[in-house]
C-alpha cells in the first residue's frame, strides 16, 4: 500500500501519490486545493485510473506521519527540514 506491491502498482503507491502532493505545496494550500491540483498534475501526466479521495487523504496521514508537511490554520504546509540538524 505504501510502496508498489502486486495489488498496488507504482503510480497508486501512497509514497508515489504523496510525492506528486509534495510537489504541489510550494505555498500552503487548503486541502480541497491541493486535492484539484493534484487530479490535473496526475490528468495532465496520463495517471489512469484517477485516485479516489480517501486515497488522497491517505497520502496525506503517511506525509504527516513522515513529518514532510503539517495542517495548520487550515492549510496544508510542507515542512523544510535542514538536511544538517536531520543527521
Amino acid at each position: 500500500m505504501i510502496q508498489p506491491t502486486k495489488g498496488i502498482s507504482a503510480e497508486r503507491a501512497l509514497l508515489t501519490v504523496g510525492a506528486q502532493v509534495a510537489r504541489q505545496l510550494d505555498q500552503p494550500a487548503t486541502v480541497s486545493a491541493v486535492w484539484h491540483l493534484l487530479n490535473e498534475s496526475r490528468r495532465k501526466a496520463g495517471y489512469q485510473p484517477n485516485i479516489s479521495y480517501w486515497w488522497f487523504i491517505l497520502a496525506l496521514d503517511t506525509l504527516h506521519t513522515l513529518g514532510v508537511l503539517n495542517y495548520e490554520d487550515g492549510l496544508l504546509v510542507k515542512r523544510s527540514i535542514d538536511a544538517a540538524s536531520a543527521v
